[in-house]
C-alpha cells in the first residue's frame, strides 16, 4: 500500500550522489600529510555518516587524536578543490526527483552546507529542493531528532506526512527518533546488512523504488 506524504527528506551522499572516490582521496591526502599510510577506499567510506570530524578522527586513530584539527584542515583544503573530480549523481536521481516535482523537498545531510551546496549546484540538482540542511545550519547532527523538529517547524510539515530517504543507519535512526517514515536505500554507501538489521519502514535496491511506495 503506497504512503501519502507532504515532505520529503532525502539524505545526500550514498543517495543522491555517489561521493565515495572524492572523499576517500581528500581523507587519504590528510593522512598523507600526517604522514600515516592510506586507508582503502571500502574502509574510509565506512566512515562515513556521522559528520567530517567524526570521519578524520577514525581514519587517522586514537593514536593521533591531537592532530585531528590538522589533519581536518588538510582534508577540508583538497576537498574544497576536488570534490567534483568523480562524483556523480546516482542512477535516476532526477527522474525520481521530478516524478516528486510537487512534493516539497529537502536536503538533510550531515556533510557541510557549502560543500553539498556546491555539488549539488554542478550536478544540476539544487532546482528540484525547496532547502538544504547541512551539517553547520543547526547545532545537531543525525541521528539527533532536533534536526528534524527544526526542518518539520520550518516546513510546517506533519510528521506522520514525512519521509526520510537516506542509505545510512542514521537516516534510519534520526526518522525512528523523529517519529517520521524512513526508506533506506540498500545500494549507497551505507552498510546494506547495518540498515537491514534496523528494520527500516521501506527498504529499496534504487531511488526509483521510491516513486511506487509514495505519492
Amino acid at each position: 500500500m503506497r504512503k501519502e506524504v507532504d515532505l520529503m527528506l532525502f539524505d545526500f551522499d550514498g543517495t543522491l550522489v555517489d561521493t565515495a572516490a572524492d572523499l576517500a582521496c581528500a581523507v587519504n591526502h590528510a593522512l598523507e600529510k600526517l604522514n600515516l599510510p592510506p586507508k582503502p577506499e571500502i574502509q574510509i567510506i565506512g566512515y562515513v555518516g556521522d559528520g567530517v570530524r567524526q570521519l578524520i578522527s577514525r581514519a587517522i586513530g586514537e593514536a593521533n587524536a591531537d592532530s585531528i584539527d590538522t589533519a581536518l584542515g588538510h582534508f577540508t583544503e583538497y576537498y574544497g578543490d576536488h570534490l567534483l573530480d568523480k562524483s556523480t549523481l546516482y542512477p535516476h536521481v532526477k527522474e525520481t526527483l521530478d516524478y516528486f516535482s510537487m512534493k516539497k523537498k529537502v536536503i538533510l545531510t550531515n556533510k557541510r552546507l557549502r560543500f553539498t551546496k556546491i555539488i549539488a549546484d554542478a550536478l544540476g540538482i539544487t532546482p528540484y529542493f525547496d532547502d538544504m540542511v547541512g551539517a553547520d545550519s543547526t547545532p545537531y547532527l543525525k541521528p539527533d531528532p532536533r534536526i528534524v523538529d527544526y526542518v518539520l517547524l520550518r516546513h510546517g510539515a506533519a510528521r506522520d506526512r514525512t519521509v526520510i530517504i537516506g542509505d545510512g543507519t542514521n537516516d534510519v535512526a534520526v526518522a525512528r527518533n523523529a517519529g517520521v517514515s524512513c526508506a533506506a536505500l540498500l545500494n549507497g554507501l551505507g552498510a546494506r546488512e547495518a540498515l537491514l538489521t534496523m528494520k527500516p519502514d521501506f527498504c529499496c535496491e534504487s531511488l526509483l523504488e521510491i516513486q511506487s511506495i509514495f505519492y
